[in-house]
């Protein structure tokens, strides 16, 4: 019998299939789910982008981990907005709609010596498979994590898995030094402590001061940059960034840059474009959402 269109549209949502789900923190949610050519290729610091039904916007999410044996990835979100709270509610057995990648260009691995990996909130989901790959290559490994409170804190037992030395970050001081992630760096640095590199994840905010700490030293610092991204393969430019004066594409040509050479006041300026949106079209679904469960 012929194939109709709509069966191969349920074929292709079958083949990203939720395998497991996991609650890592409030509102912070781990999914597996089988993606076999994607794992089949992904290396660290590239991402995918997804959509979780024909409604859906096209999201990026870093790819955390992946299984070639077994064909399945992970992923570590936070919900935020419709799509992510959409992406939350999908449950295991079911699939998600699209997923392409893996997208952006892999981080620089390789032997320099002693690394720096700083992360904040759920981006240490990106600094993780990033922390690993460079302990693999015989790097020694410095990470330090941070979050707004102890309960926010994720992949910690990881993270200290692929790390000579960790460290603990927090706004509130529940959980090791109580501050910010540039703060506990800044403290490494004037203690004597070395960095051949810094990897620096998080909100841009997070990666501009941390840039401000590294830069009096003329260390090296690389940063991971999730701006407005649409399509992920360039064509759309919404991911546009500004890279030592010149317009970069954090899709095609990132998401891994050279932190002292980006303009992150007009990074953050962009993402604040869509906000009030944002805000109302999550108010709008929330709102929907618990009518359709009263």
């Amino acid at each position: 019998m012929q194939k109709t269109e709509c069966t191969r549209v349920l074929e292709t949502a079958n083949t990203y299939k939720v395998l497991a789900k996991e609650d890592l923190a409030p509102q912070i949610k781990l999914m597996t789910v089988h993606a076999p050519d994607i794992a089949e290729k992904a290396q660290p610091g590239q991402f995918v982008i997804i959509r979780v039904d024909e409604k859906g916007e096209r999201i990026p999410l870093t790819l955390v981990d992946w299984e070639k044996e077994k064909g399945t990835i992970t992923l570590i979100f936070q919900e935020v907005g419709v799509s992510t709270r959409k992406l939350s509610t999908v449950a295991v057995e079911d699939a998600i709609l699209n997923i392409v990648g893996p997208l952006g260009n892999p981080s620089d691995i390789r032997h320099y010596g002693t690394v720096a990996v700083a992360c904040g909130g759920v981006a240490t989901a990106a600094a993780y498979p990033i922390a690993k790959a460079l302990k693999q290559s015989g790097n020694k490994v410095i990470s330090i994590v941070g979050a707004r409170t102890a309960n926010l804190l994720i992949l910690e037992k990881e993270m200290k898995a692929v790390s000579d030395e960790l460290h603990i970050s927090t706004d509130d001081g529940s959980k090791g030094y109580k501050g910010f992630v540039r703060d506990v760096l800044r403290t490494l640095i004037e203690e004597g402590q070395s960095f051949d590199i810094v990897y620096a994840i998080g909100p841009p905010i997070m990666m501009k001061t941390v840039c401000e700490v590294t830069r009096p030293h003329g260390i090296k610092t690389i940063v991971s940059l999730n701006p407005v991204m649409v399509d992920g393969m360039g064509m759309c430019g919404a991911c546009r960034v500004s890279v030592d004066g010149k317009t970069q594409f954090a899709c095609v040509d990132g998401p891994e840059f050279d932190g002292h050479l980006v303009d992150f006041n007009l990074l953050i300026k962009r993402l604040k474009i869509y906000f009030p949106d944002e805000r109302k079209a999550d108010e709008l679904y929330q709102n929907t959402e618990k009518n359709r469960h009263e």
